[in-house]
């Protein structure tokens, strides 16, 4: 795969996740939702922690909610770099366009969320009681490298009693699939999966694949 076509592949990623947040961070207000389907649902939800929602807090009382929202930005900066690197080389040694491909999504869903964390607290105004509007006059809802996550996809596919009979879980409530996500975490997740499922393809030799660069 091209340098080119991996830097469009990047910008579209980028450019679907941005317009996506931006939208819903300026229409809808915290925790507001419609149902596009029975399945699936626009949901507005700010993630300051890790996946799932999971803070550097959470597992130590050491650190604070502002502390560790600065820690996990910056380890995502590092991270972030580190993939960038990754992928510049395997495009200069002109491998798979599997390997290519899958890192190009992951380290543009990586930058997605990254630009959430580091620009959107003093980029948009807080959600909670109101819309929020870009560039408030008053300034933004937090500092820099202290921005939430935006998410919004939710896919209630299933919820209800499970059955009694079933080991463990039996008669209790159970939804699937309760996350809310949005679209860098999908390029991030896509990638992940085809690293895994097609390794052998991913990293095998590209000249043994016989692909033109």
């Amino acid at each position: 795969m091209s340098q080119r076509k991996t830097v469009l592949i990047i910008l579209i990623i980028l450019l679907v996740d941005q317009i996506s947040k931006i939208y819903i961070k300026t229409h809808f207000l915290i925790n507001e939702d419609i149902s596009v389907f029975a399945w699936f649902k626009i949901a507005f939800v700010e993630n300051d922690g890790m996946a799932w929602g999971t803070k550097l807090s959470d597992f130590t009382s050491s650190i604070s909610d502002r502390n560790a929202k600065l820690i996990l930005t910056i380890f995502r900066i590092f991270a972030v770099t580190g993939i960038a690197f990754w992928l510049r080389d395997v495009l200069k040694k002109k491998k798979s366009k599997t390997l290519i491909f899958a890192i190009a999504i992951i380290f543009a869903g990586a930058l997605g969320n990254i630009i959430d964390s580091v620009f959107y607290g003093i980029l948009f105004s807080d959600s909670t009681m109101e819309v929020a509007t870009l560039l408030p006059e008053t300034g933004g809802y937090e500092n820099l490298f202290h921005g939430k996550v935006v998410d919004m996809l939710h896919f209630p596919i299933w919820s209800g009693i499970l059955p009694e009979n079933l080991p463990f879980f039996g008669g209790k409530y159970f939804s699937f699939f309760d996350p809310v996500f949005n679209i860098a975490d999908m390029a991030i997740s896509t990638g992940i999966g085809i690293l895994i499922v097609f390794n052998k393809r991913a990293f095998k030799d590209s000249n043994d694949l016989g692909v033109d660069f």
